[in-house]
């Protein structure tokens, strides 16, 4: 169907026509100025809405609410322990009260000195019902677990670098390219124009917002140990994030927290670990046996990574009535998360997963009943070795 043909107008009939109309109706032509400026100043504030940074939106959700429970993973290591302190920083700024909390128990050396030597007050849960408050933000992790009835809970918001399904009701910020959580917090205090103060400054010499040390070399120690000292899952902005944070980090507390006196049970695993090792190929797995201390597990698994020729290792060890389990890989053939994932999926009870170069999981051994060729048969810690070979081989 042809569309009817509409009458060109010149733009220089148009314009003579409202230069017109604009002498004969000054008060008119004002008001429609007016009116098109009004317009144009909603939508550039429209955009500019949209466009906020991730820090603004967060420090916004923070200040619709008098208070917030910051809660990081079972377990906390220095990436959750930073963000959590950093997302109370924030808090701070705009009048909201933050618990920091956490499930499970913080065990490793370094871990224990971050907590130390910054002076962090934490508080350990077990159930849903001592969370601090109804409103809890998520760091470190997407998914509240560890504690009886974690399953209720709807988180207000969530920070993370990890995969997952989770999301916050209010605020939900997940960069799983991202080398390390606290990266994407070091963000948020530079969105909002946080200026790190350094150990001998005068924090009433900057004006505006400012970070204290304890916070910057806090962050900067949480990017450092998610990425491997900046060598192992870094992007750009990992190093960005360094960089800002630079100026504000308190080296002595960084080389404590940093260099903790190890335990002699810790050295003991490392070297069951490498002397009791099975390699296969350029893999290599190791039963360390019964420990105390589960946080040496992966720090074995990192040790024997570094033997020669190997270039994926396992590590699992037992304490009461758990196998532990630790996995490393430089190689690109393995995908170590999804590996121990595999390894997990065939025991009731067991859970493990990861990201490609780490990955960790737990098998319980009481009662770790499965069908085998339609007979109930108890699981045996001495298979592990062969199914999780199998597992990084892909014979699964």
């Amino acid at each position: 169907m042809q569309l009817p043909v509409v009458p060109e107008l010149r733009v220089r009939e148009v314009v003579r026509a409202a230069e017109t109309y604009g002498l004969s109706s000054p008060e008119l032509a004002g008001a429609a100025a007016l009116g098109a400026i009004a317009l144009v100043a909603s939508l550039w504030l429209v955009v500019r809405w949209i466009r906020r940074p991730m820090g603004a939106k967060l420090k916004r959700a923070l200040a619709k609410r008098d208070e917030v429970a910051i809660l990081m993973h079972p377990n906390p290591d220095p990436d959750a322990m930073a963000c959590a302190i950093g997302v109370a920083h924030l808090a701070s700024e705009v009048g909201t009260d933050a618990s920091l909390q956490f499930a499970g128990q913080i065990r490793h050396q370094q871990n224990r000195a971050f907590r130390t030597v910054l002076d962090l007050d934490f508080e350990q849960i077990d159930h849903v019902r001592e969370l601090a408050c109804e409103e809890v933000v998520l760091v470190d992790h997407n998914t509240p677990r560890g504690f009886e009835e974690a399953e209720r809970l709807e988180p207000y918001a969530v920070v993370d670098h990890h995969p997952g399904n989770g999301t916050g009701e209010r605020f939900t910020d997940q960069r799983t390219d991202y080398g390390a959580c606290a990266t994407i917090v070091a963000e948020y205090l530079e969105d909002v124009g946080g200026t790190p103060v350094a150990p001998d400054d005068d924090p009433g010499d900057v004006d505006g917002m400012t970070v204290p040390p304890e916070i910057s070399t806090g962050l900067l120690y949480g990017v450092q140990s998610d990425t491997k000292h900046l060598t192992n899952g870094c992007t750009g902005a990992e190093f960005e994030a360094a960089a800002y944070l630079y100026e504000g980090v308190d080296e002595d507390l960084l080389d404590r927290i940093a260099n903790p006196q190890v335990s002699a049970e810790v050295l003991e695993v490392k070297s069951r670990a490498i002397s009791q090792r099975d390699v296969r190929g350029s893999f290599a797995v190791s039963d360390v046996g019964r420990v105390n201390n589960v946080d040496a597990i992966p720090q074995a698994a990192d040790e024997l990574l570094q033997l020669e020729g190997v270039t994926a290792v396992v590590v699992y060890g037992r304490r009461d009535e758990t196998v532990h389990v630790s996995g490393r890989s430089r190689d690109d053939r393995v995908h170590m998360g999804k590996a121990l994932e595999t390894v997990a999926d065939d025991v009731p009870g067991a859970s493990a997963g990861g990201h490609a170069r780490m990955g960790g999981g737990q098998v319980p051994v009481d009662g770790a009943v499965y069908a085998n060729g339609g007979e109930a048969a108890m699981w045996s810690q001495a298979e592990l070795a062969d199914d999780v070979f199998a597992a990084l081989n892909g014979d699964v």
